[in-house]
């Protein structure tokens, strides 16, 4: 019943916001591969074996097959940079990813990925697996045609992706899923519909990174019905998180149970949690995300089946301080109905941008009161008192939306536990 609570809600001025630029290399200068030095790299990947390493050249690559890595150890792939070794997969007739591995210690370096069908990069039941200096893109700007990840590990254990660009894909840019003992670091993400997105994992740190330009910055989301159930322990620190004010232009997948909830996050959102347990955020630079800087919610809010075995929909145990916050002068998001909700229903004023936000929605099994704060929200912000904070009560339904901007039951500490010494070395 929640996701329809919104829609009665209208505001007379509209807030789109389309970015369109496109940052890739012109490739004309390029080496272009010859259809036997195609052919020869392919057969590389096919006859590939545990404990070598697949040097690309530097060069523009055209692919009529997906390259794929199939149960193999000790792996390096290794391209001659970036900017120097592009692998396109326009032509792609077979297969959805333009790469695909699995394996153990297998190290992924200095290439391009363009315009794979499907994932650009994935990698799937991986032990040790690191994404160095890797660019996965689709030349043609934001499309909903292009493929839902660019770099996509999933369902993978030790993952480093470091000094990565991911840009103009349908869902997220850099997507880490159902994984354990993750670093992301020192990436850049844009133009995507979310940039970073950490879904139901455990044992992560994302820092040092910029998402701009893109629907949502960073996302810290544990959905139900997934191999891997409620994910924990996330720090996001050190990232710059700013103007990611582009359209929405992910494709509903399906309606149940999930939905895709990535189409439901409103252009101009800075960090979204959902149904997130054990995150910490600090020392982040949060800037002209025009609808919020930080929105904490839970499940409920998409309006999609909120029970599922072993998963709980509420975000718990949330950790927000010492980060630095501008909120532009553009008014919130209108075109999805979170956006409509913090433009027209927030606790300071119509269309006025918050800082964070909180659903509200609580597991009253721990506590009948709010005020308790049952989910150990806690809040640590050195300039709280002139930032822009709002409480919704949604649980009385679309006549009875309530604001709040009182603050003092989230005052509190929580330190979240991490470590990942052990792939910091990777």
């Amino acid at each position: 019943m929640y996701r329809y609570i919104f829609l009665f809600i209208l505001v007379g001025f509209c807030s789109c916001s389309r970015s369109g630029k496109v940052e890739v290399k012109d490739t004309s200068g390029m080496h272009q591969a010859s259809v036997d030095e195609v052919e020869k790299l392919v057969e590389k990947f096919i006859l590939a074996e545990s404990g070598s390493t697949i040097e690309i050249p530097a060069g523009f690559y055209e692919f009529n097959t997906q390259l794929i890595i199939d149960n193999l150890s000790n792996l390096t792939i290794k391209g001659a940079g970036m900017e120097e070794t592009i692998l396109s997969f326009k032509n792609l007739k077979t297969g959805g990813e333009g790469m695909k591995v699995v394996g153990k210690n297998i190290v992924l370096q200095d290439f391009s990925v363009y315009d794979a069908p499907g994932d650009g990069l994935k990698t799937q039941n991986c032990e040790t697996i690191t994404f160095r200096r890797v660019n996965a893109t689709w030349t043609n700007g934001d499309k909903s045609e292009n493929g839902t990840y660019a770099i996509y590990p999933v369902q993978c254990k030790n993952v480093m992706v470091d000094a990565c660009k991911a840009s103009h894909s349908r869902d997220a840019g850099i997507y880490v899923g159902q994984s354990e003992n993750v670093i992301v670091k020192n990436c850049t993400a844009f133009g995507n519909v979310a940039g970073i997105e950490i879904e139901n994992c455990s044992n992560v740190e994302v820092f040092n990174n910029k998402a701009y330009d893109n629907a949502g910055g960073i996302l810290v989301f544990n959905l139900p019905n997934l191999p891997v159930a409620d994910g924990k322990f996330t720090k996001v620190y050190k990232n710059e998180v700013y103007e990611n004010n582009h359209i929405n232009f992910a494709v509903p997948i399906n309606e149940s149970p999930n939905g895709n909830t990535v189409t439901l996050i409103p252009p101009g959102s800075g960090i979204i949690l959902l149904a997130a347990k054990d995150v910490e955020i600090f020392d982040n630079k949060i800037k002209d995300n025009k609808t919020v800087g930080i929105a904490i919610a839970n499940y409920h809010i998409t309006g999609f089946p909120s029970e599922a075995p072993n998963w709980s929909p509420f975000s718990s145990n949330i950790s927000i301080h010492d980060n630095e916050y501008k909120r532009p002068l553009s008014p919130p998001d209108l075109t999805k109905d979170l956006g409509k909700l913090i433009a027209a229903k927030n606790a300071h004023g119509i269309g006025k941008t918050q800082d964070i936000v909180y659903d509200g929605f609580w597991d009253d099994s721990i506590s009948k009161n709010i005020a308790d704060n049952p989910m150990n929200i806690c809040i640590q912000e050195a300039e709280i008192e002139n930032m822009y904070f709002t409480r919704f009560d949604l649980r009385k339904g679309a006549d009875a939306i309530e604001a709040f901007k009182d603050y003092d039951a989230f005052v509190c500490d929580y330190d979240v536990k991490t470590n990942v010494q052990s792939i910091a070395k990777l």
